[in-house]
């Protein structure tokens, strides 16, 4: 089905301009939904005068919320945190919020609603980002009938907060903390998160259906430093973690972070919980290639941006070789 206006929740953040460029490909009008408007403006550049229209909306505000889906085809959500931050939290965004936006969609009588979860969703996790996740694909479910739930896991890319937290870390520390280093995980390129976006939504058979994101390989959390090491070319110890040692930091983490001090917290004690549990596509889950998509290995990508934290020796030799 053709969509002519399609209006993404969160089309300014890491997610969200890869699927407002995706969109803009095919010829799509694409408003971009935002807190702060001006923050979208980076998207504009990526279709044609006139194609792509930041929104002032907040997920929040039902009113906004209202106008910014008034006259759209479809509605894709992607708005998410992965930590608290005063009114920004779980419940708020995951659920609140998503049952906001699947309202209003159903109201103005949109016809497709795309919403992005999280692999590990699950009422009953210990993890208060898990359970939301799973409260706000229930909320969605019994707002607007039809659906499509995206659940991805790790997701990477250039403007990551995973591989490019650690490998900035990896500069000044000689020894890099491991929580749950047996962990699993199925990291997805973002561009492939986008891609799926669009195929569900050009193909009505992925309506009221659950998709789980992951790449062609499955990595421990160790594995992923150490591939993440490699590419930086920096020998570094990875110590683990006991899940009691790192919670009793990230108590403290969360106590430091203040405006004037750090931006987000390093680590939370949620996040710390998260780590308990592979975060990988389950057997039975429809995932990529049922949308007739591959997904795209860690070593095609990361070269492309993390060369930035090698040393100043070892980027001109890159460079040289190229």
């Amino acid at each position: 089905m053709k969509h002519n206006v399609v209006t993404v929740f969160g089309g300014a953040g890491f997610v969200g301009r890869y699927v407002v460029r995706a969109l803009a490909q095919q010829g799509v009008r694409v408003r971009v939904a935002c807190r702060r408007p001006e923050e979208a403006m980076r998207c504009k550049p990526m279709g044609d005068v006139g194609q792509i229209v930041p929104v002032a909306a907040n997920i929040r505000n039902a009113d906004s919320v209202a106008a910014a889906v008034l006259g759209a085809d479809a509605v894709i959500n992607l708005v998410g945190v992965l930590y608290k931050r005063g009114p920004q939290n779980f419940d708020t965004l995951h659920v609140e919020g998503a049952r906001t936006v699947a309202e209003a969609a159903k109201a103005a009588g949109v016809k497709r609603l795309i919403h992005l979860s999280a692999i590990g969703a699950d009422e009953g996790s210990e993890s208060e980002y898990a359970c939301s996740k799973a409260l706000g694909e229930k909320a969605v479910n019994a707002a607007f009938g039809g659906a499509t739930i995206l659940r991805p896991s790790i997701v990477f890319g250039p403007e990551d907060d995973f591989f490019n937290r650690f490998a900035a870390l990896a500069r000044l520390s000689p020894a890099l903390p491991v929580i749950g280093p047996n962990t699993k995980f199925q990291p997805v390129y973002v561009g492939d998160v986008a891609s799926a976006v669009s195929a569900c939504l050009a193909d009505e058979g992925t309506a009221g259906r659950c998709y789980e994101l992951g790449g062609p390989a499955v990595h421990t959390f160790n594995e992923l430093m150490e591939i993440m090491l490699a590419e930086i070319g920096r020998d570094r110890f990875l110590v683990p973690a006991p899940f009691w040692a790192a919670s009793a930091k990230a108590f403290f983490l969360e106590h430091l972070r203040v405006p004037f001090f750090l931006p987000k917290p390093m680590l939370t004690r949620d996040q710390v919980r998260q780590l308990k549990q592979d975060n990988v596509v389950a057997d039975e889950a429809l995932g990529l290639k049922d949308l007739a998509l591959t997904g795209t290995s860690l070593n095609a990508v990361l070269p492309t941006y993390l060369h930035r934290y090698r040393r100043t020796k070892d980027k001109d030799r890159t460079v040289q070789a190229a």
